[in-house]
């Protein structure tokens, strides 16, 4: 029997539900592959202020990094808003990244056929076809670059500095690169080169690296218009490769592009096997525990993590079929339900996963 560890990170508001949800799938899997996971949980976020006082306490890195992957599920709340920049749960987030040297951010984008309605994109458009990744630097940039308040001829100011260096695109290129090799071999890569210094060195930098990848088509766009080719045309793109604070954008477009933001999973990794798995939405404090959050994004990330740290890929596909068999049986949760589909709970759908598992 295979074992892993993995580190459960269910953090706050919905967080709760779904992680728990997830973890009977993870184990329905464990039995199926003869492979037992060993589940360490740890607090992030808001509920580690409410108990630690900070958003990211030391033995949950701890924990982490002693872990073959970590599963988490959201952090946040307006209960923690009006906290200074240092001291609120998203901190957690950066911690982690950081902490963990989780660089490479990968984010598919996949509209399933039964919920092309759901889509706010006209029918024409999203009859092309939508399925695509976005590989985001994720411990670069500007949300990792020098910050600071000053007072400027007696006006407060503020700064945040967007830097970064050659090896630091090359890494995430290369991911994109390769990601590119097992999809379409189509790369996009996504930055502001026309203004800002530091994009000009990011556009160098892809060129060169694609240079190793004779058999990848690679292809440019201003952050500006990929933004509104995403809603112009998303069939055209494979893979999107782009810095921290852009691809943070450009995920949560395309998120909306497929219909719903509560069915995107992610993953975020390293050189390594290592991986933090999660959805891409947030913790919807508004309806925590009211058992109506859709659990499906957080499931889709353990079929990543499967894939992607435990090289389970067939138990993986096995998730994946999964859901789509539930979705193609007309089941929804609230944020893709439409007209005539058959409306369940967090738990329902979770449930209805299982079964077809």
């Amino acid at each position: 029997m295979k074992e892993y560890k993995v580190a459960v990170i269910p953090g706050d508001g919905i967080g709760v539900e779904i992680v728990g949800e997830a973890l009977k799938v993870l184990e329905k899997v464990g039995a199926k592959y003869d492979t037992k996971f060993n589940l360490t949980e740890v607090k992030a976020g808001g509920c580690a202020i409410d108990e630690f006082s900070v958003p990211l306490p030391d033995a949950t890195l701890e924990v982490c990094k002693n872990s073959d992957a970590v599963l988490l599920g959201a952090v946040g709340g307006p209960k923690w808003d009006t906290l200074p920049g240092e001291k609120r749960p998203e901190k957690a987030l950066m911690g982690l990244r950081g902490g963990l040297g989780l660089y490479a951010n990968l984010r598919p984008a996949k509209v399933y056929d039964v919920l092309k309605s759901a889509s706010p994109l006209k029918e024409e458009i999203i009859n092309k076809g939508v399925d695509l990744l976005v590989v985001r630097e994720l411990t670069g940039g500007i949300y990792f670059g020098e910050r600071g308040r000053d007072v400027q001829n007696g006006i407060n100011s503020a700064y945040d500095t967007e830097r970064y260096n050659v090896e630091e695109i090359k890494r995430i290129a290369h991911v994109a690169f390769k990601a590119a090799l097992k999809r379409n071999k189509k790369v996009t890569s996504v930055d502001k080169a026309n203004i800002l210094e530091s994009s000009r060195l990011w556009r160098e930098t892809v060129t060169e690296v694609a240079k190793e990848y004779k058999d990848v088509e690679l292809n440019y766009l201003y952050v500006d218009n990929a933004a509104m080719q995403l809603v112009r045309d998303p069939s055209q793109f494979d893979v999107i490769v782009t810095s921290n604070i852009f691809g943070d954008i450009l995920t949560d477009e395309a998120s909306m592009v497929t219909g719903s933001i509560g069915m995107l999973p992610s993953a975020s990794l390293r050189n390594d096997s290592f991986g933090m798995y999660e959805p891409i939405h947030g913790s919807a404090p508004d309806i925590a525990g009211k058992d109506l959050a859709n659990p499906l994004a957080q499931i889709l990330s353990v079929a990543m993590m499967l894939e992607y740290s435990f090289n389970m890929t067939e138990a993986a596909k096995d998730i994946e079929n999964a859901v789509e068999k539930v979705l193609n049986s007309g089941y929804r949760t609230g944020d893709i339900y439409t007209e005539g589909s058959k409306k369940v709970g967090t738990k329902e759908m979770a449930k209805l996963v299982l079964a077809e598992l």
